[in-house]
């Protein structure tokens, strides 16, 4: 075991949460004002029964005895006050450093470069902006405020304790550094278990996230065996490492209740036979007294072990999460150049590039794209074709090389700036679980309902649209599940319009479409790249022979160049071979299916 888990409390960390909290200091510290007024009056009551049965039933006197419970009826109702207060505050207060938290850490996320998610779970960063941070809140509202309390609680009821009666207190301090012991072996063991659950917790959210998301190809490839056999057994780690908290709980609390009933015979044993003595100060009102203030020692000792599993888990949860936020893993914009004034010349220049260190992707690739010129990429699976788009909208940035826009260097200008400037459609298209519109503007409240109408019917996709139910305001659902492939390719056609492009890449975006929508694509696809600098990715071959030049790649490496007519002339050559081999193919396959 580390010495980092061994550790009972982590200081350092909770003074970094507690900077969170300097923005509500005002909340603060009226929380922690309820927290001591909380533990004075908790007190008052056992003293003021003390004083009830010393000063007026001992010696009968009745007359002023409703003064005493007047009292204690007025300490009750101000008790009752402040818990109420100190709940509601202490919970607001964590909701509201959560709040903040979980805006730093979205935001932080939006900036992590792509490589950062490649290697990083969903179902685990879920789990740390969603899970983790209620888990936080507990920190506040149940963990260390109430801890504070509880031990502000215990020094006064020890202090009260020694003014009256020194020897009842050593009856009660003699089973105190037993129930203190097995206290701190009681957090010690929680912390570790803890930091267990939180582990297999985010397991398995991972887990369910991916088989839910990929359901499809579960019930495809008949896995739904396989794939619940799975789940049983991370299930059943998830429920061992709960069952160590259980075991832990089982043991402890048992003991602390002997603890406290064992005080309780110690002191009626003991006061019982000095109150017999005349001189011994003891009276049956003290020994009534200390009854209550060692139960009122104790039972925070055992809150204080549940609330510190809660502080515990809170602490592990916030670990995590700054984790995240320490993580360093976004590309760097230090550009202070517009975008606003360029017109769409690219240029890459001897890059090398690789995803994984040691294995290049991309080999020492040059070429130029000139302003409105209609370039395709032609290449095998993996021969760096979307890698080439990758690096153009700075996803990543290339080990050697530079890469130019109009003789700028894209690290030389602002990140958004240029972003602003490329639209890139993909293959897979993604859609949010919500309506056309919005998934067509994005929320970008500058695009109004009427530019959305006219463009889609300059790209001849409004017809469509409104033959879907309600229109532009259909509910695709999450991913866009209700609509088919080629749709929700138009709908990204669309989206990349409106954005009015400098720089256009189509990203194998008509690899995969049903023949209803391919006539609908071709005619979007002509006119969204209309004057724009366009780079295609390109499987079908009428893309191809509409493109001003085509650039070949194969295993990393830009091996030709030119028009369609200039290498299919090269009898050798790559293109000429991949020409046969796929496009032709896919030519007559084309053509048998339009007979």
């Amino acid at each position: 075991m580390t010495k980092k888990t061994t550790n009972l409390f982590d200081f350092k960390l909770l003074g970094r949460l507690l900077k969170y909290v300097l923005k509500y200091k005002v909340t603060f510290i009226f929380v922690a004002i309820a927290a001591v007024l909380i533990s004075i009056f908790a007190t008052l009551t056992p003293y003021l029964i003390k004083i009830a049965v010393d000063d007026y039933l001992a010696i009968g006197n009745y007359d002023e005895f409703i003064f005493i419970i007047c009292l204690m009826l007025l300490n009750l109702i101000l008790t009752v006050l402040f818990m109420f207060l100190f709940s509601y505050y202490a919970n607001l207060l964590g909701q509201n450093v959560v709040y903040d938290i979980r805006v730093k850490l979205f935001k932080h996320i939006l900036n992590f470069k792509m490589s950062y998610f490649d290697k990083s779970s969903v179902g685990r960063l879920v789990t740390r902006a969603v899970n983790d941070m209620e888990t936080i809140a507990s920190i506040f509202s149940q963990g260390l405020f109430m801890i504070v309390a509880d031990l502000l609680q215990m020094l006064i009821v020890v202090t009260v304790m020694l003014v009256l009666s020194w020897k009842l207190s050593l009856a009660v301090f003699v089973i105190l550094p037993f129930i203190l012991f097995a206290t701190r072996q009681f957090q010690k063991s929680m912390k570790a278990a803890f930091k267990e659950v939180r582990t297999e917790v985010a397991n398995l959210n991972s887990f369910i996230q991916e088989r839910l998301t990929g359901m499809k190809i579960v019930q495809l490839f008949n896995r739904e065996k396989i794939e619940y056999e799975n789940f049983v057994e991370i299930n059943e780690k998830h429920k061992k490492a709960w069952l160590k908290t259980v075991w832990y709980n089982s043991i402890f609390f048992p003991l602390a209740e002997l603890s406290t009933s064992i005080t309780i015979g110690l002191i009626v044993w003991y006061g019982g036979l000095n109150l017999i003595l005349e001189d011994s100060g003891i009276t049956l009102g003290i020994i009534f007294l200390f009854i209550q203030l060692s139960q009122m020692l104790f039972r925070p000792l055992r809150q204080i072990a549940d609330k510190f599993n809660t502080l515990q888990m809170g602490m592990v949860a916030a670990n995590r999460v700054f984790k995240i936020l320490d993580t360093e893993s976004k590309i760097p914009n230090n550009g202070n150049q517009l975008a606003d004034s360029l017109k769409g010349n690219i240029k890459f220049d001897k890059i090398v590039f690789s995803y994984v260190k040691g294995e290049d992707v991309l080999k020492n690739i040059s070429f130029n794209v000139k302003n409105g010129e209609k370039v395709a990429i032609v290449g095998a699976t993996g021969s760096g074709k979307t890698t080439i788009v990758n690096l153009l909208t700075r996803f990543y940035d290339p080990q050697n090389g530079s890469i130019e826009v109009d003789n700028i260097n894209i690290k030389d200008l602002d990140i958004l700036s240029l972003r602003s400037k490329i639209a890139l459609v993909l293959q897979d298209v993604f859609l949010f679980a919500d309506t056309l519109l919005n998934n067509i503007t994005l929320w970008n409240k500058s695009i109004s309902f009427n530019n959305v109408v006219d463009a889609a019917k300059k790209i001849g996709i409004h017809d469509f649209i409104m033959s879907l139910p309600n229109g532009y305001n259909y509910n695709v659902k999450e991913r866009g599940v209700m609509l088919s492939q080629g749709q929700r390719q138009l709908i990204s056609f669309l989206r990349a319009y409106l954005k009015h492009p400098l720089i256009l890449i189509l990203d194998e975006a008509t690899s995969s479409i049903d023949s209803n929508s391919e006539e609908l694509i071709q005619n979007a696809t002509k006119k969204i790249t209309e004057n724009k600098t366009s780079i295609i990715i390109a499987h079908r071959l009428s893309t191809i022979l509409n493109s001003d030049r085509i650039l070949v790649m194969d295993e990393g490496r830009l091996v030709e160049s030119g028009t369609h007519l200039e290498l299919i002339k090269e009898k050798k050559g790559y293109y000429r071979n991949l020409y046969e081999i796929q496009f032709k193919k896919s030519e007559s396959k084309q053509v048998q299916l339009q007979s």
